[in-house]
Parts: structure tokens; C-alpha cells; sequence
């Protein structure tokens, strides 16, 4: 946990009830005739507003071959339309004292801009006519598939760490392209073609395939009036259909890998393991791998390995437990541990195994667990005083798969979940067969405890 969450969490805890930020009203949801749904969220407490629009496409949607192709459409989109040149989206949101910027994950791809809510109209104009009236030359395909390309080997190819991550992910998931890295492996990279990009744009960028999210200083009826001058006349991409992709099979056998790089400065090791996502009207089982991460390793001075292996034994000077679970597919539960000077990574690997054991054996401490709960919750409300973080909040889950509803229970049920489930979850689906275990280091190190 950082010292800024940190000192947040305390003032929520000293301050009075007033003091605590407002909570966004509840969302507002239309969808047009073309079938791009609405999502307003209202927040007047300051003069600014929040514009994203959500595709439903990732990565992980991506054809055999291509990948990196959402990515690289991504950094498309910022050249001209038939109405815009080259950059001058960016340019008019800079001149009227606002940012944009947009990404792209495995599960979706999203634009936005935050700027005075006067503002509002000028940006739906521009950012609906790049929706479907993108104009490529062949010189804006080269120049961005070099920046693409340079891209990769700054943030990738010069990272020993970014490399295992890349290998990890290829060996935990045998069949889902999750398994595949979002910017995309080198050689497909190389080839992709100005056709392959329309080809991508055309299918994928369509009202029906989206989801337009305005948060802040606004009022539904307006942002609904708006919505229908600039994006309802666009046409939607006939026979989409439903989102479907290769699935994992049954996983029937533990993977070990080990990456040996001199550039690294810290030898650590990682445990991944497949484990269900947020599914829609069945969040709880997620809800409790929340819990247990947060238990496991969310803060190195209270959690379980951070006080076994930090502060009881020093056999690693860093570690931690994680588990996302807004995933369109099955996603990941995982621990990271750094050893401590002088300790092997065998040492480390043995130590983490010995604290989950006892974890699993002894069961939850009450202290720990009050404590948790109540960071979530705060956690939770400082995320609502930002009205781009409630944007992202509703356009990653509603890509994902998951409805308004759901995001609307998950605190809730975050708060309800019990230490059994945490418990029943931890046992049930922290299975080895699973999971791939990785060690990154500088030189090769041995395997067995000396």
C-alpha cells in the first residue's frame, strides 16, 4: 500500500462524516437506435466532465496471427478522419485546457477526454467522427508501426522484467489468448498491413460495439440530446454477434519455468494461477479472492507474508498476493516474493509455501479481517471522488461482462463475503495443477534448498 492510501485511509478514519467525498449519483442508461449505450454519471460538484467511449474489443478478441492489432489501431485512431487532420482531436482538447489519451487491455479499448463541461458538445463531435470515419494512408500504417515497434523494445525487449512476465502468461494460460501480450509479439507486429487495420476498425468500431461513459457537471437529458445529434446518426456493424473465444481445458499439471538475464537486478519469483473472474449474478467467489489477496499480501506490515516472510523470518525483503477480477475470461491469482541478500530463491519459494500452509491450517485472524474490510470500504470511496475513476470503474466491467447491477452490488458483497468462502476459495482453487511458478535472475540458480 502506498503512503498516499495510507494517510487517506487515516483521515477517513479521524475526519467526520461530512468530511467523507460524495458519492456519484447512480448511473443513467440509454441505448440508441444503433444500439451504442449511454452511461451518464452525474457529479456537479466541480465544472468538468469526463468523455470515454468503451469498445468491446481487446487483445484478446484479436485473429489469429495479428497480434497486437488493437493495439496498434489504438494509436491509429489519433490520425485523421475525413473531418480532422492528424492530431487535431489532441491539439483542440490541449487548447481548451483539457487531457486525453486512450489504452488498450486484453478485454477492451478506450478513448477520453477530460475537460470543462462547457466543452462537452465539441468533444462528442470530434471523438464520434473518429468512430467511423477513420482515414488511413499507407505513411501513417509505416510511421505507426515503427512507433509501435519502438514501443516494444523500450517497454518490452530492453525489460528483463516485461520478458518473463510475457513468458508467464504464455505458459499459465495453455489455450486463452490471454496468453498472448497485448502489444503484441515482434513478428506479427512487423507484418501488419493498412488492410489489416481497416479490416479491424470497420468490424469493431461501431456504435453496437460500444459503450459512450460522461461523468461530472451534467444532466442526462442533455448528455442523451447529445449523444443522439453526434453518434446517433452512425451505422452499426451488421451481424456482430456475441464475443466468443478460445477456453482454457482442464489444466492437469503444475509449470515451472526459470529465465536467467544479466541485465537483472533483483532475483525474484512469481506464482500464477488460473482462477474465475467477476461473472455476472455470481460475484461472490470473486469477492472472496479479493479478501484473500488482500489477506495473503495486500500490506507488507499486516498481511500474512509480509509478516512471515519480511518481518518474522527476513527471508524476503518484498512480498505480495494480487487477484484482478474484472476479466472478460478467467483471470489470474498470484504471489510475487524478493528475497532478501544472501537468500536463493529455492529459500524464498519454500518459505512462501510454508506460509500458506499455515495460513490454510490456522485460518483468519479477527483483528486482520475487520481491518481488510474496512480498507476496502474506504478504498471504495475515495475511488468514487474521482469522476474518471468512476468512468473507468463502470467501462471496464461493462466490457467485461459484467451489467450497472453488478458494479452496483460488488461493495456490498465485498462486505458480506464471510471468512469461510475466503477460506473454501483458498483451498478450492489455489490448486498447484493451475499455476505456473517463475524465477527471474541474473545468473542460474539451483533448485533444491542447500
Amino acid at each position: 500500500m502506498t503512503m498516499r492510501r495510507i494517510l487517506g485511509l487515516a483521515a477517513l478514519a479521524l475526519a467526520p462524516l461530512t468530511a467523507v467525498p460524495a458519492q456519484a449519483a447512480d448511473p443513467t442508461s440509454y441505448t440508441l437506435d444503433n444500439g451504442l449505450q449511454v452511461l451518464v454519471l452525474e457529479d456537479h460538484r466541480a465544472p468538468v466532465v469526463v468523455q470515454m467511449v468503451y469498445y468491446k474489443i481487446g487483445a484478446a478478441d484479436e485473429p489469429p496471427g495479428h497480434s497486437g492489432i488493437a493495439h496498434f489501431l489504438e494509436h491509429l485512431l489519433f490520425q485523421g478522419t475525413e473531418n480532422m487532420a492528424a492530431g487535431e482531436l489532441s491539439q483542440t482538447v490541449s487548447r481548451n485546457g483539457g487531457s486525453d489519451n486512450a489504452f488498450t487491455s486484453w478485454d477492451q479499448t478506450a478513448y477520453f477526454q477530460r475537460v470543462a463541461a462547457d466543452r462537452l458538445e465539441l468533444m462528442m463531435r470530434m471523438e464520434s467522427d473518429r468512430m467511423r470515419n477513420l482515414k488511413l494512408t499507407e505513411d501513417d500504417v509505416r510511421t505507426e508501426r515503427q512507433v509501435i515497434l519502438e514501443e516494444r523494445n523500450q517497454r518490452i525487449d530492453s525489460d528483463p522484467g516485461a520478458l518473463f512476465n510475457e513468458q508467464m502468461r504464455a505458459a499459465l494460460y495453455l489455450n486463452s489468448p490471454y496468453q498472448i501480450p497485448v502489444i503484441g509479439w515482434r513478428h506479427e507486429m512487423e507484418a501488419l498491413t493498412r488492410q489489416d487495420a481497416y479490416d479491424f476498425y470497420k468490424k469493431y468500431y461501431a456504435p453496437n460495439n460500444a459503450i459512450l461513459i460522461v461523468a461530472g457537471d451534467v444532466q442526462p437529458e442533455e448528455v442523451l440530446k447529445l449523444a443522439k445529434t453526434y453518434y446517433g446518426p452512425l451505422e452499426p456493424t451488421p451481424g456482430l454477434g456475441e464475443r466468443t473465444r478460445p477456453q482454457e481445458p482442464p489444466q492437469l499439471a503444475e509449470r515451472r519455468l526459470k529465465m536467467v538475464d544479466p541485465r537483472v537486478a533483483q532475483p525474484y519469483l512469481v506464482r500464477n494461477y488460473v482462477v474465475p473472474e467477476r461473472d455476472h449474478d455470481d460475484q461472490r467467489t470473486a469477492a472472496a479472492l479479493t479478501m484473500l489477496a488482500e489477506l495473503l499480501g495486500g500490506n507488507a506490515a499486516t498481511s500474512v507474508l509480509g509478516q512471515k516472510l519480511q518481518f518474522d523470518s527476513h527471508v524476503a525483503v518484498y512480498a505480495s498476493a494480487y487477484y484482478s477480477g474484472v476479466s472478460y475470461d478467467d483471470t489470474t491469482f498470484g504471489y510475487v516474493v524478493v528475497p532478501s541478500e544472501g537468500v536463493s530463491l529455492a529459500e524464498a519459494e519454500a518459505a512462501l509455501d510454508k506460509a500458506v500452509d499455515e495460513f490454510l491450517a490456522e485460518g483468519i485472524d479477527d483483528a486482520q479481517w475487520e481491518r481488510i474490510r474496512f480498507q476496502l470500504r474506504a478504498s471504495q470511496v475515495y475511488a468514487d471522488d474521482d469522476i474518471g475513476s468512476q468512468a473507468r470503474t463502470y467501462g471496464s466491467a461493462l466490457t467485461s461482462g459484467l451489467t450497472i447491477e453488478d458494479v452496483q452490488a460488488w461493495p456490498d458483497i465485498l462486505q458480506s463475503v464471510t471468512k469461510d468462502e475466503v477460506m473454501a476459495a483458498a483451498r478450492d482453487l489455489l490448486d498447484r495443477r493451475h499455476s505456473v511458478t517463475g524465477w527471474l535472475s541474473p545468473t542460474e540458480q539451483k533448485d533444491a534448498v542447500q
